[in-house]
């Protein structure tokens, strides 16, 4: 229950604060945010968001909450980014399409400020934000934009599992012309650096996906693998990255394979985000890589007929925010012994 005095996880030490977006107003957003609000995390917990729409939405799913202010020593507290028009569950408003994009700069404010530790964010809808006249292809790319970064890495998490994405949000046609030399060395420099660094992963294995079936059949299916990923893998090993591939997608994932592994990266969303999905959906955890502060959010999206019914699953917020405390604790724990 929101207004619960916060306990650490150390006498004496600072619990991280962890910000959390509701997301857009009329999805599942606010709802599995009130449901996470009824535990008990080793942080402090700043919602950000209409303080009016999540009180209304967690008495409409009888949920106790007892919102405090920023600043007062307890769990959970609301940071105000009013909505411009009353939000209904399940009903989308372009008119509210800006306070959505505005809970996403308070958030990456705070973190460049150093109020928040990390930002998970709650699922919002890219088609209302465009209708509205922004274009938007997702939370990763206007992070990005935001924290003023040339370039992210999506990341999903989940089960032991990772799986990051050397595109994001593409259409198909254009794929290919966006895998490059320069972009895909960014993207593994990137992927290896934070696997180190925010997972603790000494000397990161990575598994690297084809772009085309049977990863090219050496030229009779596409040339990418042999002209553009193959050469990057080959230059990366020799300043020491562990690299496999390029590899067949249809069976890279076969759990021999990937037993062994630190992580996979697929050229596009849809070749590796079905397998991940299918296997931890409501429990897979989505990381940005390459921003200068944390940043995980849920695997699934608005979910408009589940708004307001109590029916949405918490179960991925819950595991986001429970990933963001525990990269907020291993940066802290690498920064002290790096300090001294």
């Amino acid at each position: 229950m929101i207004g619960v005095a916060a306990q650490g996880p150390a006498a004496g030490a600072r619990l991280p604060v962890i910000a959390v977006t509701l997301g857009e107003p009329a999805g599942i957003g606010p709802d599995i945010v009130a449901m996470a609000a009824q535990r008990r995390f080793a942080a402090r917990m700043v919602a950000i968001g209409d303080r009016d729409l999540f009180v209304a939405r967690a008495a409409q799913l009888r949920l106790p909450l007892q919102i405090g202010t920023v600043g007062e020593d307890v769990d959970w507290t609301l940071a105000d980014v009013p909505v411009a028009v009353s939000a209904q569950a399940g009903r989308l408003d372009i008119r509210n399409a800006a306070s959505v994009l505005a809970m996403l700069e308070h958030a990456v404010a705070g973190c460049s400020s150093g109020r928040y530790d990390a930002i998970v964010t709650a699922p919002v809808h890219k088609g209302v934000i465009n209708e509205a006249g922004t274009p938007f292809t997702g939370h990763t790319e206007l992070l990005a934009q935001l924290a003023g970064v040339p370039r992210v890495v999506m990341m999903l998490v989940g089960d032991g599992l990772r799986v990051a994405l050397a595109t994001t949000h593409l259409p198909l046609q254009e794929v290919p012309a966006a895998i490059t030399r320069p972009s895909l060395t960014a993207t593994l420099r990137i992927l290896r650096a934070d696997l180190v660094r925010r997972f603790g992963v000494t000397s990161p294995r990575i598994l690297v996906a084809g772009l085309n079936p049977h990863a090219g059949e050496g030229g009779h299916l596409g040339r990418e693998e042999i002209e553009v990923i193959g050469p990057v893998l080959d230059a990366l090993r020799s300043e020491g990255f562990r690299l496999d591939g390029p590899l067949p997608a249809d069976t890279l994932f076969h759990p021999a394979r990937v037993a062994d592994a630190d992580c996979v990266l697929a050229m596009y969303h849809d070749q590796g985000l079905p397998v991940l999905k299918y296997a931890t959906f409501g429990r897979g955890v989505n990381v940005t890589l390459g921003l200068p502060f944390i940043r995980t959010s849920v695997d699934h999206g608005t979910a408009l007929e589940l708004a307001g019914s109590g029916d949405a699953d918490p179960g991925s917020l819950i595991a986001a925010v429970e990933l963001a405390i525990e990269l907020v604790l291993r940066e802290r724990t690498a920064g002290a012994a790096a300090g001294g």
